[in-house]
């Protein structure tokens, strides 16, 4: 299956070569030369998966893995390592520190493909099974919704900044917007915009980034605040 992935590795001609691979079986590849221009690039691009190496500069891959399991928005994105170490104790820090496949260097192009590809495939049918199984969230749901819409009724109350702020929304991603200040979750959304349930999360998850909020409810009051929404 095709999808969305960051790679993150500060050897030019490795990046520019496995970035070539994977495209040609049919991904998206954004490439960082090194963890912090990749967690940059993380938040713009909302990646399906991340291949990342360990042995980088400043910032190594240990590290970047923690500063993504640490947010509660990557805790669940799949993470590949690439190195060069291939030491047993090398591979049971990688997955005791959360990564999710190991790759030593040099390794065969296809056998990333394989391992990049199961994880995809088990990714989405997790999220299509939880997505399946609604009964455990109508709780959560029906909490979330009252407390927009207690923020929607205290709308006039609610103090705006004195001049509201402007932030780089895509037309979509202020559609999304709009529609989470109306109380909407994100299946009703999704049918309301045409699209998948998947893309919806995406849009909330760079609201959530772009507005630095960590829930629906807290986006709605910060749109509010700042006179985000109509």
């Amino acid at each position: 299956m095709a999808g969305q992935l960051l790679l993150v590795d500060d050897e030019p001609g490795l990046r520019e070569a496995v970035k070539a691979y994977l495209e040609d079986d049919g991904f998206t590849v954004h490439v960082a030369s090194n963890a912090r221009e990749g967690w940059d690039l993380l938040q713009q691009t909302s990646p399906d998966l991340v291949i990342s190496d360990i042995m980088m500069p400043h910032v190594d891959g240990y590290q970047f893995l923690k500063q993504l399991r640490d947010d509660p928005r990557y805790q669940a994105l799949p993470v590949v390592f690439l190195t060069a170490r291939g030491m047993t104790s090398d591979r049971i820090q990688g997955y005791n520190a959360g990564c999710d496949a190991y790759l030593s260097k040099p390794f065969d192009p296809d056998e990333l493909v394989a391992i990049v590809s199961n994880l995809l495939n088990r990714r989405t049918a997790t999220t299509k099974a939880a997505g399946d199984s609604e009964t455990p969230d109508i709780a959560e749901m029906a909490r979330q919704i009252a407390e927009i819409k207690a923020i929607i009724s205290q709308r006039g109350a609610i103090a705006q900044t004195p001049a509201p702020i402007k932030l780089d929304f895509t037309p979509r991603e202020q559609s999304v917007l709009e529609l989470v200040a109306e109380g909407l979750m994100n299946k009703e959304i999704a049918r309301r915009l045409e699209t998948s349930v998947r893309n919806v999360e995406k849009y909330v998850s760079r609201l959530f980034s772009k507005t630095g909020t960590n829930s629906r409810t807290e986006l709605v009051r910060y749109a509010l605040e700042h006179g985000l929404t109509r």
